[in-house]
């Protein structure tokens, strides 16, 4: 099975607003956004991927174009990536959720919350692992992939790899233009990085000297 490059968009003006923007279409990067997407196509240059799939919203799929364009490849739009539909949330600030009783139960006991008119935790992250499932299914072991998508999304899928409780999920970290790495074999998964942003050293497909 293939080593993924689990990459969280860049930031735009609900994550610098501390809004949630769920799966509100439109929502594209800002400026330090766009050098977030920069940074990363430039930091993985040398790493020889085979293919990049996509969140099909905006700020995931601006920030994989310039990781593609870096080395002719097109962006594969994985709906399954898509960000935790949080229902009539969406658009809301993080400051005046905070009050909300409910939004205690998503923070410290996820495995029991619901987005109102949204997913539970767990549908998303079955979703979730079902697309990169998929997508591994389709390489050879020793295969490159970078997969853009989302916050809650990466960590949901670290913790499913890795075996952890879902309610210890929100523990991990995963910043705006962050590079999280599993390698995923058939007797398990391995993670490999957390939440690293460029720059970085890589040596994948470089023989020491």
């Amino acid at each position: 099975m293939p080593l993924l490059l689990l990459t969280r968009h860049g930031e735009n003006d609900y994550t610098r607003k501390g809004k949630l923007a769920g799966q509100l279409p439109g929502v594209h990067l800002n400026e330090r956004g766009q050098k977030q997407a920069q940074a990363l196509a430039d930091a993985l240059k040398e790493v020889p991927l085979k293919a990049i799939y996509s969140s099909p919203l905006e700020r995931a799929m601006e920030t994989a174009a310039p990781i593609a364009a870096a080395r002719g490849l097109n962006v594969i739009q994985e709906p399954g990536l898509l960000e935790t539909n949080v229902g009539k949330w969406q658009g809301r600030s993080l400051k005046a959720l905070n009050l909300n009783k409910h939004w205690k139960v998503i923070q410290h006991a996820p495995s029991r919350a619901q987005f109102p008119e949204g997913e539970t935790f767990y549908e998303c992250q079955t979703r979730i692992v079902t697309a990169l499932d998929k997508i591994c299914a389709a390489y050879k072991p020793r295969d490159i992939i970078a997969c853009v998508f989302h916050s809650d999304p990466i960590k949901l899928a670290v913790a499913h790899y890795l075996g952890l409780p879902l309610d210890h999920f929100q523990r991990l970290g995963c910043d705006t233009g962050s590079v999280t790495m599993l390698a995923i074999h058939e007797s398990g998964a391995y993670l490999m990085w957390l939440n690293r942003r460029p720059p970085f050293e890589l040596s994948f497909g470089k023989k020491k000297k």
